[in-house]
């Protein structure tokens, strides 16, 4: 396996203390060379192998100042770097009705896959922050309009923001996102109170200040609305950071 294939990260731009460093733990669909998950490839460029247009808001975040972003660089049907170490879901067996046989590991190959992913991925996002504390993280994910599995859940909001213990972040940028004009969800889809074990690791354990962010996938397939959203939170960073002081 070559370096590139082993890589559990991407750093784009330049982390400064007193920056903003964006997370996005599923911003990859790509699944290394020699690894077999047993999925038909449509279904990699669906929202079950990454979060859909995460990559192109963090990258386009990054060009502007103060931004740097660390995104996983492997599909999270390979490694779910948001969760816990040993959590089942980690490496998952199924994922929204679709069963990936490539993850029936036994204990040695799931140990492996700890070893080459989700272990590294950890361990250079804590040596990033601690080289450049920022002044705000932003943890970026994406969320599809409809789960295959549960068709007639609504899922009407633009964006939704998540959080556990610390809710200050979450305080001041919600009304912001509402003054949009967003349909804007407080612990919605998801709760940070379930879903949040990258911000529970490295940010509320370390009292670091974070705000996670979930855009309707829809909001963000196309270029143009790509632009748009790091646009707005860039904005809404900018003002988090102020109001938090």
């Amino acid at each position: 396996m070559s370096h590139q294939d082993a890589a559990a990260f991407r750093l784009l731009g330049t982390p400064r203390p007193g920056g903003i460093l964006i997370v996005a733990d599923h911003a990859s669909a790509r699944v290394p060379a020699g690894l077999d998950l047993g999925l038909a490839p449509e279904l990699l460029r669906q929202h079950i192998a990454l979060d859909i247009g995460v990559a192109e808001v963090a990258e386009a975040m990054v060009a502007r100042a103060g931004c740097a972003a660390f995104c996983a660089n492997v599909s999270r049907l390979v490694c779910d770097c948001n969760r816990e170490e040993h959590s089942p879901a980690t490496i998952p067996l199924a994922s929204d009705g679709h069963a990936i046989p490539g993850n029936r590991l036994d204990a040695a190959g799931h140990a492996a896959r700890l070893a080459c992913y989700f272990r590294p991925y950890h361990a250079a996002l804590a040596q990033v922050l601690r080289a450049a504390e920022p002044a705000l993280i932003l943890s970026l994910h994406s969320f599809t309009p409809r789960l295959a599995t549960r068709p007639e859940e609504a899922r009407p909001w633009q964006v939704g923001v998540l959080y556990n213990q610390d809710d200050r972040a979450a305080r001041l940028a919600i009304p912001l996102l509402v003054a949009e004009g967003l349909c804007v969800g407080d612990q919605q889809p998801y709760s940070g109170k379930l879903l949040n074990a990258t911000m529970n690791r490295h940010a509320e354990a370390a009292g670091r200040r974070y705000l996670g962010v979930e855009i309707r996938q829809d909001e963000i397939t196309s270029a143009a609305g790509q632009a748009a959203w790091a646009a707005r939170l860039a904005r809404v960073c900018a003002a988090v950071v102020a109001g938090l002081g």
